[in-house]
């Protein structure tokens, strides 16, 4: 099936069905398979956004990342050393040193050899990169200074001579044996004299020469589109010409919060109760990587949700309650008159199996990318179950992710856990010495259980027997893994 064909799906009941017999719905993890498909069909149609690296660490990829040069991007010395050109032994240049980021000259000709640092582009000509360690010089005696050498030592030899005769003159004479001593000839003054270069063990032609392109050539594909930006990524980009990445724009989401009974203030009274998924849902998305344009509260009245709906500018609506089919369940009605397609009508999971995942077609909004409601059930719980289920697997593939954790964090249940006969089972859970101890306050309108958890563990159909093996899905924050919640007798 293609990732931009709508899932089948059959019209999920509103209520439980009777007993002994399952209610018709999708799979839980067929319900989190086309949250994905429905995220990836609407990303291909968005433009990426080019983010200075500064700004791109965490992100995906949108883009494959191709080099935008040769890397290295010429020929470079691995190690500090010399340049040499032919075999040795060299006569050292006194040009200097090639050093890191300057233009080096060339080695004109065999016999050559010139200092150099780790990094310097080598000078032409160079046939290898000696290093130090591996190295000797000394000072080369040339043939004027050993013709020098020559002529000071017969001068030398000369002077000797003549003293002695003189010696023996002057004793014949009578003189007591006295000396008088003559200095040397005045010696010729000696030019600086040239270094050669030896080598300690073998030159291999190429030896410690980084080549350009050994990394990788201009237009290879560096990493694939989807890639998590790590510190790693940014000094590669860095590294191979980029300013900025191509990453997705972060999905736009707009939360209508349904129901004539919330209070945003004070305590509960005379049948209203306050709204706990308004100043939860925002923080929740935003911690999903969603752009969260606003969260608008809606009473009980089909227009105005339709008109929220369909004149929302959001990539993804998010609605608390009205999906299932009570006198004032207006969100199955509006999508209807919207022409909107559903996706997944009812999931097999417990709390939450009323949501939905709705494609809101072009044709009720012209010109504009595709968009997607996802309907979560007004209980809180069961509004967390359906923002797992749905919203976090639509959100991270059109964030550019990939698409469900291939290998989700597992834990072994401390205890039997009671499941569903029919439906998976969201239960939360707090991990405590590599086991998931499950939390009491878990029904489908308490917070109080996910409020302490750190995950909640997917407990299959009929339950998970102690020692069990089950997957956790996190949560989009740090937590305090392995603590034990300050609940009293919380656990199950």
């Amino acid at each position: 099936m293609s990732p931009t064909e709508p899932v089948p799906v059959t019209r999920g009941a509103a209520t439980d069905a009777p007993a002994g017999q399952p209610h018709r719905a999708t799979a839980w993890p067929e319900a989190r398979v086309a949250a994905v498909r429905a995220g990836a069909s609407a990303r291909a149609g968005r433009a990426p956004l080019g983010v200075p690296l500064a700004r791109a660490l965490g992100q995906v990829l949108a883009e494959p990342l191709l080099a935008l040069t040769d890397l290295p991007p010429f020929d470079t010395s691995a190690m500090d050393g010399w340049a040499v050109a032919g075999p040795g032994p060299w006569t050292v240049r006194e040009d200097g040193a090639v050093l890191a980021g300057q233009v080096s000259a060339n080695l004109s000709a065999a016999g050559e050899a010139v200092r150099i640092a780790t990094g310097a582009r080598v000078p032409t000509g160079t046939t290898a990169v000696l290093r130090t360690e591996h190295s000797r010089t000394e000072a080369a005696r040339t043939e004027a200074a050993r013709a020098g050498t020559e002529a000071r030592a017969g001068t030398e030899e000369a002077v000797t001579e003549e003293a002695d005769t003189e010696d023996a003159d002057t004793e014949d004479a009578g003189t007591g044996g006295a000396h008088t001593e003559h200095p040397p000839a005045g010696r010729a003054g000696a030019s600086a004299a040239p270094v050669l270069l030896h080598a300690l063990r073998d030159v291999v032609p190429g030896q410690d020469i980084r080549p350009r392109g050994q990394e990788c050539r201009s237009g290879d594909e560096l990493l694939p589109a989807g890639t998590t930006v790590t510190p790693a990524v940014l000094g590669l980009a860095a590294a191979a010409g980029y300013d900025e990445l191509p990453v997705p724009s972060r999905p736009r989401v707009e939360i209508l919060v349904l129901g004539d009974e919330l209070l945003t203030a004070g305590l509960p009274h005379e049948g209203l109760i306050r709204d706990a998924l308004g100043p939860m849902l925002g923080p929740w998305l935003t911690a999903l990587g969603a752009d969260v344009l606003a969260t608008r509260r809606i009473g009980d009245d089909a227009e105005e949700l339709y008109a929220a709906v369909t004149g929302s500018p959001a990539d993804l609506v998010v609605t608390t309650g009205g999906t299932a089919a009570g006198p004032v369940d207006h969100v199955h009605g509006v999508l209807d008159k919207a022409g909107a397609t559903l996706l997944v009508d009812g999931v097999k999971v417990r709390p939450g199996h009323p949501m939905l995942l709705a494609r809101l077609d072009a044709a009720s909004a012209p010109g504009r990318p595709v968009r997607h409601l996802v309907g979560l059930p007004g209980n809180p719980l069961a509004a967390v179950s359906g923002l797992l289920t749905l919203a976090e697997p639509l959100l991270t593939a059109l964030a550019g992710g990939t698409d469900l954790a291939s290998s989700p964090p597992r834990a072994a249940a401390q205890d039997e856990v009671q499941g569903h006969p029919y439906d998976t089972r969201l239960v939360p859970v707090v991990r405590r010495g590599g086991r998931a101890v499950p939390l009491r306050y878990n029904g489908p309108a308490m917070l109080r259980g996910i409020a302490a958890a750190d995950g909640l563990a997917v407990v299959p159909p009929g339950g998970a027997r102690s020692g069990q093996e089950l997957d956790i899905l996190d949560l989009p924050w740090p937590t305090d893994a392995g603590a034990v919640p300050a609940q009293g007798a919380c656990f199950t």
